[in-house]
């Protein structure tokens, strides 16, 4: 187990290595001064000059790049030129809101999505499989622009059954102000005991999560439903069928654990996945996660913010991967051996 866990480590680092790499190197190629962002579009040449001494503008490619490199290592992420401030401090407040969301629709998926697609394979070819197979396709084939546009429409603003967007309602920053310890707001709100941001927080969550949610919800039911289906063709299973144990036994304490090998690593997959595609819905629902973030820092040209928030993601998915490759190994010492 302790070979494996060096391999996969290895591998982490060289890819977090190659993403720093070539994001930076793309940084730096595409048009736009950094120095103009940062100094403003009537800064005098003697600013200009200070600002690419100050960022080392000036200097070769490798050698900015072998700085970068030691500045990352060091936790230097670089300063943000429309904020002003330290690209991992604004990460560090931009971050907990998009796991908050990204967290909520990745529980809502796997709640859904492993039970429905134990469904639709203990009902192969029947009525309930057709059922699952046709939600989860139109859950998986929706833009995610639109089911936003679409849930928020006619559930917040038709019917007034949730709030339109935001994080919470503004007037309790007032009325109940919350102690931030983690910057994740209903953690916060629990550990504080603060009912009302927590109750209005869970409420503004439902739909962006749920809209988040409906991607991995329909692959994780479709994977669940291939696996089970695959491994109910196997040995074990066909002499527990001899033995005489049920269909539905068979599926949930023979066949489920070999088969949660594939969802795992596809749930690490999705939940990258999911907080790049939330960018979109953080910006319709106008929630203050990486989303908002990254469309300002592309709008000013905020190279260094762009190359955190890109950084960050990679780290994220590498992370994702290397925890679902250690539950792969305790789940099937078999993965061990790859």
């Amino acid at each position: 187990m302790v070979g494996y866990l060096i391999r996969r480590l290895g591998q982490a680092l060289l890819v977090v290595a190659g993403v720093v790499t070539l994001t930076f190197v793309i940084m730096r190629l595409v048009p736009g001064d950094p120095a103009v962002a940062y100094a403003g579009p009537k800064a005098t040449p003697e600013q200009l000059a200070a600002a690419r001494e100050r960022f080392g503008l000036d200097d070769p490619l490798a050698v900015q790049l072998v700085a970068y490199l030691r500045d990352l290592l060091t936790g230097d992420w670089g300063t943000s030129l429309h904020s002003r401030q330290p690209v991992l401090d604004d990460l560090a407040l931009a971050f907990p809101a998009s796991l908050e969301l990204v967290g909520t629709a990745l529980v809502i998926a796997v709640a859904v999505g492993l039970p429905v697609g134990v469904l639709a394979a203990r009902f192969k070819t029947r009525f309930p499989d057709f059922v699952v197979r046709v939600g989860s396709m139109l859950a998986v084939s929706f833009p995610v622009f639109w089911l936003a546009l679409a849930v928020q429409t006619i559930f917040a603003t038709g019917l007034g059954w949730f709030p339109v967007a935001g994080e919470y309602d503004g007037d309790l920053d007032t009325a109940s102000p919350l102690t931030l310890w983690t910057n994740i707001t209903v953690v916060d709100a629990l550990i504080t005991g603060n009912w009302p941001i927590l109750t209005s927080t869970l409420w503004h969550l439902v739909l962006p999560a749920l809209v988040v949610a409906a991607y991995p919800a329909g692959v994780i039911a479709q994977l669940t439903r291939a696996a089970l289906i695959e491994e109910s063709t196997q040995d074990h299973a066909r002499l527990a069928r001899a033995l005489g144990f049920r269909e539905s036994t068979i599926l949930t304490r023979f066949s489920l654990r070999a088969a949660l090998n594939p969802v795992l690593a596809l749930i690490a997959l999705v939940f990258a996945y999911s907080i790049v595609n939330g960018f979109l819905v953080e910006a319709i629902f106008n929630w203050p996660g990486l989303g908002r973030y990254a469309t300002t820092s592309i709008r000013s040209h905020d190279t260094p913010a762009i190359a955190g928030v890109t950084l960050l993601v990679a780290v994220v998915y590498v992370l994702a991967n290397l925890v679902v490759d250690l539950l792969q190994g305790v789940v099937d010492p078999r993965a061990r051996a790859r």
